[in-house]
Protein backbone atom coordinates (compact mmCIF):
# COMPACT_ATOMS: atom_id res chain seq x y z
CA UNK A 1 0.00 0.00 0.00
CA UNK A 2 2.81 2.40 0.07
CA UNK A 3 2.51 3.55 -3.57
CA UNK A 4 -1.01 3.69 -3.22
CA UNK A 5 -1.10 5.91 -0.15
CA UNK A 6 2.06 8.25 -1.65
CA UNK A 7 0.45 8.56 -4.98
CA UNK A 8 -3.15 9.55 -3.24
CA UNK A 9 -1.72 11.81 -0.83
CA UNK A 10 0.58 13.59 -3.49
CA UNK A 11 -2.35 13.90 -5.58
CA UNK A 12 -4.10 15.58 -3.11
CA UNK A 13 -1.93 18.28 -2.47
CA UNK A 14 -1.54 18.64 -5.66
CA UNK A 15 -4.82 19.43 -6.57
CA UNK A 16 -6.24 20.82 -3.44
CA UNK A 17 -4.42 24.28 -4.36
CA UNK A 18 -7.51 27.14 -5.72
CA UNK A 19 -6.56 27.37 -9.40
CA UNK A 20 -8.83 28.16 -12.24
CA UNK A 21 -9.99 24.34 -12.91
CA UNK A 22 -11.39 24.19 -9.39
CA UNK A 23 -13.07 27.60 -9.66
CA UNK A 24 -15.20 26.46 -12.13
CA UNK A 25 -15.93 23.05 -10.87
CA UNK A 26 -17.32 25.09 -7.43
CA UNK A 27 -19.11 27.55 -9.68
CA UNK A 28 -20.97 24.92 -11.59
CA UNK A 29 -21.69 22.91 -8.05
CA UNK A 30 -23.17 26.20 -6.62
CA UNK A 31 -25.38 26.66 -9.56
CA UNK A 32 -26.18 22.81 -10.05
CA UNK A 33 -25.60 22.52 -13.62
CA UNK A 34 -23.75 19.59 -15.19
CA UNK A 35 -22.37 18.87 -11.99
CA UNK A 36 -22.01 14.73 -12.56
CA UNK A 37 -20.25 15.39 -16.27
CA UNK A 38 -18.01 18.47 -15.37
CA UNK A 39 -16.37 16.49 -12.34
CA UNK A 40 -16.04 13.00 -14.28
CA UNK A 41 -14.82 15.18 -17.30
CA UNK A 42 -12.15 17.06 -14.88
CA UNK A 43 -11.07 13.71 -12.87
CA UNK A 44 -10.81 11.55 -16.15
CA UNK A 45 -8.43 14.25 -17.67
CA UNK A 46 -6.26 14.10 -14.60
CA UNK A 47 -6.58 10.10 -14.99
CA UNK A 48 -5.14 10.53 -18.50
CA UNK A 49 -2.07 12.38 -17.78
CA UNK A 50 -1.48 10.63 -14.59
CA UNK A 51 -0.97 7.41 -16.26
CA UNK A 52 0.74 8.96 -19.31
CA UNK A 53 3.35 10.64 -16.83
CA UNK A 54 3.63 7.65 -14.84
CA UNK A 55 4.31 5.94 -18.20
CA UNK A 56 7.33 7.77 -19.20
CA UNK A 57 5.38 10.04 -21.43
CA UNK A 58 7.41 13.22 -19.28
CA UNK A 59 10.17 12.48 -20.84
CA UNK A 60 8.81 12.84 -24.49
CA UNK A 61 6.53 16.52 -23.56
CA UNK A 62 10.30 17.48 -22.11
CA UNK A 63 11.55 17.46 -25.65
CA UNK A 64 8.50 19.56 -27.31
CA UNK A 65 8.84 23.03 -25.88
CA UNK A 66 5.71 23.91 -28.50
CA UNK A 67 3.40 21.91 -26.20
CA UNK A 68 4.45 24.09 -23.09
CA UNK A 69 4.43 27.49 -25.40
CA UNK A 70 0.66 26.68 -26.88
CA UNK A 71 -0.54 25.53 -23.54
CA UNK A 72 0.99 28.73 -21.74
CA UNK A 73 0.01 31.63 -24.15
CA UNK A 74 -3.19 29.82 -24.88
CA UNK A 75 -4.23 29.18 -21.99
CA UNK A 76 -3.49 32.88 -21.10
CA UNK A 77 -5.85 34.33 -23.08
CA UNK A 78 -8.45 31.72 -22.36
CA UNK A 79 -7.83 32.48 -18.64
CA UNK A 80 -7.66 36.32 -19.20
CA UNK A 81 -11.30 36.45 -21.47
CA UNK A 82 -12.85 34.17 -18.93
CA UNK A 83 -11.45 36.95 -16.11
CA UNK A 84 -12.90 39.53 -18.09
CA UNK A 85 -16.32 37.92 -18.31
CA UNK A 86 -16.64 37.44 -14.62
CA UNK A 87 -15.39 40.98 -13.42
CA UNK A 88 -18.14 41.99 -16.00
CA UNK A 89 -20.98 39.27 -14.45
CA UNK A 90 -19.79 40.80 -10.67
CA UNK A 91 -20.35 44.61 -11.67
CA UNK A 92 -23.00 44.15 -14.30
CA UNK A 93 -26.33 45.96 -12.32
CA UNK A 94 -29.95 44.47 -12.08
CA UNK A 95 -28.25 41.11 -12.26
CA UNK A 96 -30.47 38.70 -10.06
CA UNK A 97 -29.02 34.87 -9.84
CA UNK A 98 -29.90 31.57 -7.99
CA UNK A 99 -27.94 28.85 -7.04
CA UNK A 100 -30.64 26.31 -8.48
CA UNK A 101 -29.44 25.15 -12.12
CA UNK A 102 -31.00 27.73 -14.35
CA UNK A 103 -30.07 26.47 -17.39
CA UNK A 104 -27.93 29.20 -18.16
CA UNK A 105 -25.14 27.54 -19.92
CA UNK A 106 -25.37 24.97 -22.25
CA UNK A 107 -24.27 20.97 -21.76
CA UNK A 108 -21.57 21.59 -24.62
CA UNK A 109 -20.47 25.09 -23.74
CA UNK A 110 -19.60 23.82 -19.73
CA UNK A 111 -17.88 20.61 -21.42
CA UNK A 112 -16.28 23.06 -23.53
CA UNK A 113 -15.02 25.29 -21.00
CA UNK A 114 -14.27 22.81 -18.69
CA UNK A 115 -11.67 21.16 -20.74
CA UNK A 116 -10.07 24.63 -21.76
CA UNK A 117 -9.35 24.83 -18.02
CA UNK A 118 -7.69 21.73 -17.79
CA UNK A 119 -6.22 21.25 -20.94
CA UNK A 120 -4.85 24.71 -21.58
CA UNK A 121 -3.05 24.95 -18.08
CA UNK A 122 0.54 23.96 -18.37
CA UNK A 123 0.83 24.24 -14.38
CA UNK A 124 -1.44 20.73 -15.02
CA UNK A 125 1.23 19.08 -17.19
CA UNK A 126 3.79 19.95 -14.51
CA UNK A 127 1.90 18.59 -11.72
CA UNK A 128 -0.20 15.57 -13.24
CA UNK A 129 2.67 14.61 -16.08
CA UNK A 130 5.83 15.55 -14.83
CA UNK A 131 5.88 15.72 -11.25
CA UNK A 132 3.69 13.06 -10.48
CA UNK A 133 5.39 10.60 -13.28
CA UNK A 134 9.04 11.45 -11.47
CA UNK A 135 7.47 10.88 -7.95
CA UNK A 136 6.15 7.09 -9.35
CA UNK A 137 9.87 6.55 -10.17
CA UNK A 138 10.60 6.11 -6.86
CA UNK A 139 8.30 3.36 -6.29
CA UNK A 140 9.52 0.32 -8.80
CA UNK A 141 6.96 -2.37 -8.91
CA UNK A 142 4.22 -0.27 -7.18
CA UNK A 143 3.58 2.02 -10.23
CA UNK A 144 0.23 0.89 -10.34
CA UNK A 145 -1.12 1.16 -6.88
CA UNK A 146 0.88 4.90 -7.16
CA UNK A 147 -1.47 5.76 -10.07
CA UNK A 148 -4.50 4.32 -8.87
CA UNK A 149 -3.66 6.60 -5.70
CA UNK A 150 -3.34 10.10 -7.32
CA UNK A 151 -6.04 9.15 -9.61
CA UNK A 152 -8.78 7.96 -6.31
CA UNK A 153 -7.68 11.83 -5.03
CA UNK A 154 -8.67 13.46 -8.45
CA UNK A 155 -11.90 11.46 -8.06
CA UNK A 156 -12.48 12.00 -4.75
CA UNK A 157 -11.83 16.18 -4.85
CA UNK A 158 -13.44 17.05 -7.77
CA UNK A 159 -16.88 14.80 -6.87
CA UNK A 160 -16.31 16.39 -3.47
CA UNK A 161 -15.82 20.19 -4.96
CA UNK A 162 -19.02 19.93 -7.24
CA UNK A 163 -21.74 18.15 -5.37
CA UNK A 164 -20.30 19.55 -1.68
CA UNK A 165 -20.33 22.96 -3.18
CA UNK A 166 -24.75 22.85 -2.69
CA UNK A 167 -24.12 22.85 1.15
CA UNK A 168 -23.10 26.82 0.43
CA UNK A 169 -26.25 27.01 -0.67
CA UNK A 170 -28.09 29.64 1.87
CA UNK A 171 -25.27 32.16 1.57
CA UNK A 172 -25.56 32.45 -2.22
CA UNK A 173 -29.35 33.08 -2.35
CA UNK A 174 -27.84 36.79 -2.12
CA UNK A 175 -27.24 38.08 -5.43
CA UNK A 176 -24.05 39.67 -3.49
CA UNK A 177 -22.65 36.73 -2.65
CA UNK A 178 -22.76 35.67 -6.77
CA UNK A 179 -20.86 39.02 -7.62
CA UNK A 180 -18.09 38.51 -5.00
CA UNK A 181 -17.71 34.86 -6.17
CA UNK A 182 -17.41 36.14 -9.73
CA UNK A 183 -15.24 38.90 -8.46
CA UNK A 184 -12.58 36.49 -6.65
CA UNK A 185 -12.69 34.31 -9.68
CA UNK A 186 -11.90 36.90 -12.03
CA UNK A 187 -9.08 37.66 -9.44
CA UNK A 188 -7.91 34.06 -9.52
CA UNK A 189 -8.16 33.97 -13.98
CA UNK A 190 -6.21 37.07 -14.49
CA UNK A 191 -3.47 36.12 -11.80
CA UNK A 192 -2.60 32.66 -13.46
CA UNK A 193 -3.00 34.23 -16.73
CA UNK A 194 -0.57 36.91 -15.92
CA UNK A 195 2.03 34.32 -13.95
CA UNK A 196 1.81 32.42 -17.62
CA UNK A 197 2.88 35.11 -19.55
CA UNK A 198 5.96 35.91 -17.15
CA UNK A 199 6.76 32.93 -16.05
CA UNK A 200 7.84 29.91 -18.40
CA UNK A 201 7.72 26.59 -17.13
CA UNK A 202 11.49 25.97 -16.95
CA UNK A 203 10.75 23.48 -14.66
CA UNK A 204 10.12 20.93 -17.91
CA UNK A 205 13.50 21.15 -18.88
CA UNK A 206 15.23 21.17 -16.03
CA UNK A 207 13.75 17.81 -15.11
Amino acid sequence: MTGFIAGLSLGFSLIIAIGSQNAFVLKQGLKREHVLVICLLCAASDALLITLGVSGFSAIIAKVPEVETFARYGGAIFLATYGARSFWSAFKANESLTPAGNGNTSLAVAMTTCLAFTWLNPHVYLDTVVLLGAVSAQFPGQKLSFTLGAVLASFVFFFSLGYGARLLTPIFKRALSWKVLDFVIGVIMWSIAISLVREPIVTWVEM
